[in-house]
């Protein structure tokens, strides 16, 4: 088995359930006129997932949310649980984005929770982790993404095996600052001899690892390019069906 290439797009809190139909619509139909060497996945909006599930050929483009609730059901007012993600007809579902580490306080503990509460709905988890600006220049950024990675060892080999990792150097989220290509492979191989240690070479080599840091069409290629990288979790490019596809063909 051969590890997956993977273009994920992260809609975040953007776009009506109106737009989101005609973006992933549209997304859709310019799919089918590509050729791609990746898998395609859309993250949108709790709202959105039952509607975008019914305009989207899931041969050519998966469904994901943005996160799930680290309680299997009940009285928790406002969460939304694995199970009913995966009701929609999701496959997929990003945890802990920086954006909800930052915000939300979402700690390697919930994660943890989440993390199994998706596996058992025959979710994949796009399992996100990176270092903020501080840690990057302190120089401790690889201690810090060795220790979210490491909140996933209490799960089995074959459990393990069914996560995606998303790198996201947070400094590079939003702010226009991108890691160079050689920063992102150095650090998704750092990641890779992490999960070797506790998994071995076979499934840690069959781990997708994306690249999650203001990645756009212009840059995606020399990104893609690396050995480590393979693929993206994008956001603000996700949002125009043209950019999205541009990093998609990135993989041609």
């Amino acid at each position: 088995m051969m590890r997956k290439n993977i273009v994920a797009g992260n809609w975040k809190m953007n776009t009506t359930i109106q737009e989101g139909i005609s973006l992933a619509q549209e997304i859709n139909s310019l799919l089918k006129k590509t050729t791609k060497n990746c898998d395609v996945v859309i993250c949108v909006p709790f709202t959105h997932l039952t509607s975008v599930n019914s305009v989207i050929d899931h041969t050519i483009v998966g469904l994901g949310a943005e996160n799930c609730a680290d309680k299997e059901k009940g009285a928790y007012t406002g969460e939304v649980s694995a199970q009913m993600v995966a009701s929609t007809g999701a496959n997929y579902v990003i945890l802990g984005h920086s954006e909800r580490r930052q915000y939300y306080g979402e700690t390697n503990e919930t994660l943890i929770e989440k993390t199994r509460l998706a596996l058992e709905n025959n979710l994949t988890p796009i399992f996100c982790v990176g270092e903020v600006l501080e840690e990057r220049e302190n120089g401790t950024f690889n201690d810090v993404v060795k220790n979210q990675v490491e909140a996933l060892f209490e799960l089995s080999d074959s459990d393990f095996a069914k996560i995606v990792i998303a790198y996201e150097p947070v400094w590079a989220i939003g702010t226009g600052k991108t890691a160079t290509s050689d920063q992102a492979q150095n650090m998704h191989a750092h990641i890779r001899s992490v999960i070797v240690a506790k998994y071995g070479e076979e499934i840690a080599n069959n781990t997708s690892i994306l690249y999650g840091g203001s990645c756009k069409p212009s840059n995606a290629k020399e990104l893609f390019a690396k050995p480590d990288v393979d693929g993206g979790l994008i956001g603000g490019a996700a949002l125009e069906a043209a950019s999205f596809i541009g990093i998609i063909e990135a993989f041609n």
